[in-house]
């Protein structure tokens, strides 16, 4: 931590989604000591939001882990990220896993998720692992400064894309594949700043417990993951200088996580191996918040 409580140099972005090369320090997708132990051997995963910050971790722990890994990104903004990410995933992967995709959709609306799924249908057969981890959000001082059309963006990214992907999905997952949604600590802590995201990730628990119950004959397990603070491109898109260069900081670890300690969780989650009785739950790795969620 640098003097005065800062925990990394101010700086901003103007535009969303945020782009994670221009960050400083770079977020660390990866952890040197993870040793892989074969948990997703022959899955196909599909990961939305997967060219940078918590995305792009997930997608490469799962590649090391063996799965052919889809993941989706946002043209334009985000292209360099994503060849990023193409490149991290060709070194990751396993033999016998096939080569990454990467798909450019705007999530928000129906009929772009179901092409998305029609993509990664037709490259891979099936989704084993469907990861629904797209997000954005925008600071407001009060409701008020909330208008309709970016209430609806923010809804449209962090909550339809959900479950226009997942209506999709279903059509192609069986018995023993699995949903993850990510969540936020700000579903159970609230964020007077962040009140529309924060009502999305509200709504994604909620979602990910109704269609847990929903999946369980189907042999389906949903699961989430409500990240506390973590170093990712939405921070310096959404926050001030001033508040980027504090961020962390104000949970019990005294700082914020990389990425690489997020995906883990993810990992866990998409294996029947280690998670097989775990259903409409939530893991919270948040740097020690408690949240009796």
């Amino acid at each position: 931590m640098a003097s005065g409580g800062q925990m990394f140099p101010p700086q901003k972005q103007h535009t969303q989604p945020g782009k994670q090369h221009v960050m400083d320090p770079i977020p660390q997708a990866v952890h040197p000591d993870y040793r892989p132990s074969n948990k997703l051997h022959g899955k196909v995963a599909l990961v939305t939001g997967g060219d940078s910050g918590i995305g792009r971790s997930v997608c490469y722990y799962y590649a090391l882990e063996g799965a052919t890994v889809a993941f989706t990104y946002v043209k334009g903004h985000e292209d360099k990220d994503a060849l990023e990410t193409l490149r991290m995933l060709k070194e990751a992967k396993t033999t016998d896993a096939k080569e990454t995709i990467a798909i450019p959709a705007d999530l928000g609306f129906d009929e772009n998720c179901k092409r998305v799924v029609d993509e990664v249908i037709n490259a891979f057969g099936r989704i084993d692992v469907l990861v629904n981890n797209c997000a954005e959000q925008y600071e407001r001082r009060t409701v008020e400064e909330i208008d309709e059309a970016t209430l609806e963006r923010v809804f449209r990214t962090n909550i339809f894309s959900y479950f226009f992907l997942t209506r999709h999905a279903l059509k192609h997952m069986g018995e023993g594949t699995s949903i993850i949604n990510t969540t936020s600590v700000t579903a159970y802590q609230g964020s007077p700043s962040l009140l529309d995201y924060t009502s999305t990730k509200g709504a994604i628990v909620s979602f990910t417990r109704g269609l847990a119950l929903q999946l369980v004959d189907r042999g389906i397990r949903v699961n989430g993951v409500a990240p506390g603070p973590v170093w990712t491109p939405i921070i310096s898109a959404s926050f001030s200088e001033e508040k980027t260069a504090q961020f962390g900081s104000e949970v019990p670890m005294k700082r914020a996580a990389q990425p690489h300690e997020i995906a883990p969780s993810y990992v866990f989650l998409a294996s029947n191996v280690s998670a097989s009785y775990f259903t409409g739950q939530v893991l919270h790795p948040n740097g020690g918040v408690i949240v009796n969620g």
